[in-house]
């Protein structure tokens, strides 16, 4: 594989070897007892040094115990290499050497579905009007090596990739069907326009490990500067309609008349 092909499929997941976390609580009473019995029991040198080492050995295991709620990962590495991700709520104890990556001031890493909302932006439609467009994209992390390691920060990733996916798939269609009523449009094909965002924005983010659940528009309306005007607009085409149905009706009428006749 090249190393152009590598960069493309990025940090693959895979599950950390753990073990039964209250397995290893019991260990490590164990060996914090018999660190007591050895100091008091046996006594001397020899009492002395083997209680220093089953306590040395009772710290090492009591540093690698993890507890994991629902919908939670926790991604380790090895000494700078990445060794696993451990998934699924529970009590858990991995190798003490890994040290857990931590995302922000957390060492877990939420799987949960979260929202990110774009605010309103001023963009210009397919045909030059400045249009007030605002979104929200529900989202979630599903593969914990890509999300950590692939991007510096996925969450500055994602809203980055929404705000220029947005700003593609708007410069794509008018504001309203005005010209053409079966012409698509941001007002009368919200629910293609928001497809065809989820879509731009999920072949953005999957290098990032994060999946795309919905993305919908939840605000739309002409700039400030230019809604007057295109009130206007409306408020002619819609007379305009209205006398083309009335000429409409007065020809069938004469139409009706002469067919009597």
């Amino acid at each position: 594989m090249t190393n152009e092909m590598q960069q493309n499929v990025g940090m693959e997941e895979r599950k950390m070897t753990t073990i039964n976390g209250f397995l290893m609580l019991f260990v490590a009473l164990a060996l914090l007892a018999a660190a007591a019995a050895s100091f008091f029991m046996i006594g001397g040198g020899a009492g002395i040094a083997l209680c220093v080492v089953l306590f040395i050995v009772d710290c090492f295991v009591l540093g690698g115990f993890a507890v994991i709620r629902p919908n939670e990962a926790m991604v380790l590495t090895l000494f700078g290499k990445y060794s696993g991700t451990i998934k699924g709520e529970g009590f858990y104890w991995y190798n003490p050497f890994c040290s857990p990556v931590r995302y922000g001031k957390s060492s877990k890493i939420s799987l949960k579905a979260m929202t990110l909302e774009s605010g309103q932006q001023k963009i210009n439609d397919e045909l030059g009007n400045p249009v007030m467009i605002g979104i929200v994209v529900i989202w979630r992390v599903t593969n914990t090596a890509k999300a950590v390691f692939d991007v510096d920060d996925y969450e500055d990733y994602l809203a980055t990739q929404s705000d220029a996916a947005l700003r593609s798939i708007v410069r794509q269609y008018p504001y309203d069907g005005f010209n053409n009523d079966a012409e698509k449009s941001l007002q009368g094909s919200s629910q293609e326009v928001a497809d065809r965002l989820k879509e731009e924005i999920q072949s953005k983010v999957h290098i990032a490990g994060l999946e795309i659940l919905e993305a919908r528009i939840t605000h739309l309306a002409y700039a400030p500067e230019i809604a007057s005007a295109m009130l206007q607009r409306q408020q002619a085409a819609a007379i305009i309609d209205a006398r083309a149905m009335i000429v409409d009706g007065a020809v069938g009428m004469v139409e009706m008349a002469l067919e009597e006749l």
